[in-house]
């Protein structure tokens, strides 16, 4: 490893720290930037993976030429292949033109794509076109075109378990992973936390004129400490906004507690979510829908039920007055626990355990679907990512869900 060339790189990109596992993937990433094989930068989110694609690019012989940066799990599932690939003029409603996608502006150049893990199947297949023979067909055409491209690709996904649930193919993880580089977490990162956070400071310092933040050195003790679920990026954003609204320029362990992090040192998460570590949100959820189709026909047959008896209280006109009789009546009905009650305490929602679903009688498949959607997403606080992580679905297919059921 030649030091002088990575604390240049360093220099370069304003990348902070002198952790091993760091410096070990950025003398990597210089090793193979030269050469036209494809890389897989691996990580957590927040953990600095985009910036190796760069700094690949610059030091290769493409650098005079375009770089794209694509996020995969961004762009909606039904128009992913458009976007990387083109598509001809009438290819699809709304294709009024012709449009080069990113495999065509880009040649000759790198196109690093983020979050590659989310790609649908189909458009798993055609990257592997490109990367075996440079060849890929827009949509909507039957014309092969050629191109050139250095593909750098990064996930934060387990690829391995991907492929073996059958949503990432064995094959293009194999072309992609010609050169794996994997970006250390922050909390593996010793005193890089300290040295980031001196950085943030000293930057918000100039932008607001402001005296930069000091940390106590038990202060110190609780950042190292924490594992930091959001790496680099939650270690920024926690700096800035101690800047701005802390009050004091020094920054002891009372002041962190303001800002309610760094309390479970242990989890990964900024607010400790209630049950233990082992709950199953998939399993609770089929069991949740199985739940509801029974309890839409339940309610049917409760609905059928109580109308019989208006029916006998009009006939009776008893002008909406039921009299001790036929409440006695009408509560010793032979139906289940959920058909015994009056149509009148039959609540639009039914409460199980931390959910609270749709139970009403005309509720459909998309009803369902939708409701578990809305549930994730304020369990999440908007965390798409986590959203489509629990419900088991790519994060285009998320937005897409979200746009059609006008839940944004």
């Amino acid at each position: 490893m030649d030091e002088s060339k990575i604390k240049m790189l360093k220099q370069r990109y304003a990348i902070i720290g002198n952790c091993e596992e760091l410096n070990h993937a950025l003398n990597i990433a210089l090793q193979v930037a030269p050469t036209d094989l494809s890389v897989l930068v691996t990580g957590e989110n927040g953990s600095g993976k985009e910036i190796f694609a760069r700094i690949i690019h610059d030091n290769s012989i493409r650098k005079g030429k375009k770089f794209f940066s694509v996020n995969c799990g961004s762009i909606p599932e039904g128009t992913i292949d458009s976007e990387l690939f083109g598509h001809e003029r009438g290819a699809f409603t709304g294709a009024v033109g012709e449009r080069d996608g990113y495999f065509g502006v880009a040649d000759g150049g790198t196109l690093f794509l983020d979050e590659v893990g989310e790609l649908p199947m189909s458009t798993q297949a055609r990257l592997l076109r490109i990367l075996e023979t440079g060849e890929y067909i827009r949509v909507g055409s039957s014309d092969i075109r050629k191109t050139n491209v250095r593909i750098v690709a990064a996930t934060n996904i387990n690829i391995p378990k991907a492929i073996s649930e059958g949503r990432f193919r064995e094959d293009l993880y194999y072309r992609l992973n010609t050169v794996p580089i994997h970006v250390p977490p922050l909390r593996n990162r010793g005193r890089d936390i300290i040295l980031l956070f001196m950085k943030f400071a000293l930057e918000m310092s100039e932008k607001y004129k402001m005296p930069p933040l000091r940390l106590s050195k038990e202060a110190e003790e609780r950042l190292l400490a924490y594992r930091w679920p959001g790496n680099v990026r939650q270690l920024k954003n926690v700096t800035e906004n101690m800047s701005i609204t802390s009050g004091t320029r020094d920054i002891t362990p009372e002041v962190l507690d303001r800002y309610e992090i760094l309390q479970d040192r242990q989890s990964t998460e900024l607010v400790t979510v209630n049950g233990t570590a082992d709950h199953n949100y998939a399993t609770e959820r089929e069991y949740l829908i199985q739940f509801l189709f029974g309890l839409r026909e339940e309610i049917k047959d409760l609905k059928n039920l109580v109308a019989k008896q208006d029916e006998r209280l009009k006939e009776l006109d008893m002008q909406h007055v039921v009299t001790a009789q036929e409440i006695t009546g009408i509560q010793n009905l032979q139906v289940s626990p959920v058909q015994s009650m009056p149509a009148t305490t039959v609540s639009p929602f039914v409460k199980h355990g931390n959910y609270q679903e749709a139970a009403q009688e005309n509720f459909s498949m998309e009803d369902i679907e939708k409701e578990a959607i809305r549930l994730a997403m304020n369990r999440h606080q908007g965390k798409r990512k986590d959203v489509a992580n629990e419900l088991k679905i790519s994060l285009r297919t998320l937005y897409r869900k979200i746009k059609e059921y006008g839940l944004e």
